[in-house]
């Protein structure tokens, strides 16, 4: 069974032990979330989401991704700055589908 679930402004595609990638979600490892906006799930289409349906899984890490250099350049001045960051986000093994 697969599902279309709506976290941290993006809609993901998941099945039962898929590990997943979303915006950081508060929570330590081992603790349980529960997606609730579940847009689809099995043949149910939601409008726009699925009552009663959700989506369970364990948090395996909290973490930061690879660091990205942002440089930006004023043409005709000497305005330079370099800058970088690291998006923080939160790595997820789905457990459970209902609905």
């Amino acid at each position: 069974m697969i599902a279309i679930i709506k976290t941290g402004g993006k809609q993901l595609l998941v099945k039962k032990n898929d590990v997943i990638f979303v915006e950081k979600i508060e929570g330590k490892e081992g603790d349980k979330v529960n997606f609730d906006q579940v847009l689809l799930i099995g043949d149910k289409i939601g409008t726009p989401i699925v009552q009663g349906a959700n989506v369970t899984g364990i948090i395996e890490k909290q973490g930061k991704s690879k660091k990205i250099i942002v440089y930006r350049h004023n043409a005709k001045s000497t305005h330079k700055r370099k800058l970088g960051h690291r998006q923080p986000y939160t790595r997820v093994k789905i457990e459970e589908l209902k609905g």
